[in-house]
């Protein structure tokens, strides 16, 4: 079973559009917490594109007082704001990317042979209890990367589906990239570290995923989803994609 994780991010960045509080982010969190997904996630920026700090706060006192057994899962990179904003809200799980700013979205994982002394100092500084340390990891990081990765203390990678989710009309490159994504999962399992994956997942292509990416414990999907729910809704959404996931 693979557990869903809702990223609110295009949700917000539908609401910045306007000075209006609709959609609402926390109004939209009820609803695909209420439709079964197991938390939320948000990639707050220092721009506020999307994601407002507003919104971190908020969703946070909506999971403690209405949802306490969903994961509230930031993503983010580890800058002395960020730092704040995690010991501030106390999330069940942090994300790291490697993110510029100014980037539009994440598009790569982090260098864990380059930056694995830097990585580990992060890692430590954000363990707590009851919190789980995930890392960004491109599809193809394999054996080598993922012991890397393994050696900065963290629980988990998050895969970058990122180059998968681009082969919709090239059946080839899929099998190709599929085929590095088992790799680094099999590589990550192996090693006792967990496996998280995200980025273009959609109704489309996640069952093949799912058919060969094995140990995957949890999704995180954003746009994806959003986009589905802007025909069918997001119960209905959520819905379906928790059955393609079997959760």
């Amino acid at each position: 079973m693979t557990l869903l994780s809702v990223n609110l991010n295009a949700v917000a960045q539908l609401r910045n559009r306007r000075d209006l509080p609709w959609p609402s982010v926390v109004g939209i969190a009820r609803v695909v917490l209420d439709a079964g997904a197991s938390g939320v996630t948000v990639h707050p920026r220092p721009d506020e594109r999307h994601i407002r700090r507003t919104d971190v706060f908020d969703l946070a006192t909506l999971l403690r007082e209405e949802y306490p057994e969903a994961e509230f899962n930031i993503e983010g990179y580890p800058s002395e704001d960020f730092f704040a904003l995690v010991d501030e809200v106390k999330p069940a799980q942090v994300t790291l990317v490697p993110d510029d700013p100014a980037q539009a979205t994440s598009d790569h994982g982090w260098d864990f042979r380059g930056k694995g002394n830097f990585l580990a100092d992060v890692v430590q500084r954000l363990k707590a209890p009851n919190r789980r340390i995930s890392l960004f990891c491109d599809p193809d990081a394999g054996v080598e990367g993922v012991a890397a990765a393994k050696a900065t203390g963290a629980d988990r990678i998050e895969l970058y589906t990122g180059p998968y989710g681009g082969c919709y009309d090239d059946a080839d490159r899929a099998v190709r990239e599929l085929a590095a994504l088992a790799h680094s999962a099999q590589a990550a399992h192996a090693v006792g570290m967990g496996v998280n994956a995200g980025h273009d997942l959609t109704l489309a292509n996640l069952a093949a995923f799912q058919s060969a990416v094995p140990h995957v414990a949890e999704v995180s999907i954003g746009h994806g989803i959003t986009a589905d729910a802007l025909l069918i809704g997001f119960a209905e959404a959520v819905q379906q994609y928790r059955e393609v996931l079997g959760s």
